[in-house]
């Protein structure tokens, strides 16, 4: 019984954060302008998540991951499907180790 209520609690921390935004921002409008920098914002965790792991893609020598990167990020602006870009940037890096 105290697993669950350790359990339960930890749920209802973690969805509180979640929800009360939904809550909160639905009840007011926004300028366009702030939305449209709004929508940016899922872009920039992204890139903050994924930035990190292309530098430590290859410790001695960052620049492996970079190229992967910008081989992603090119074949993202052509607008190529997303497991293309994957394949994209994991063969290139691939290839730039040796392997």
């Amino acid at each position: 019984m105290n697993e669950f209520l350790i359990i339960l609690g930890m749920a209802v921390v973690t969805l509180i954060p979640r929800w009360l935004p939904v809550f909160i921002i639905g009840r007011f409008s926004f300028p366009k302008r702030v939305n449209d920098w709004l929508g940016f914002i899922p872009y920039a965790a992204l890139g903050a998540l994924i930035f990190p792991g292309i530098l430590s893609v290859d410790a001695g020598n960052p620049s492996t991951g970079l190229i992967g990167g910008l081989v992603a990020a090119l074949l993202a602006a052509f607008r190529a499907p997303v497991l293309l870009v994957i394949a994209g940037s994991i063969l290139t890096v691939m290839i730039l180790k040796g392997g």
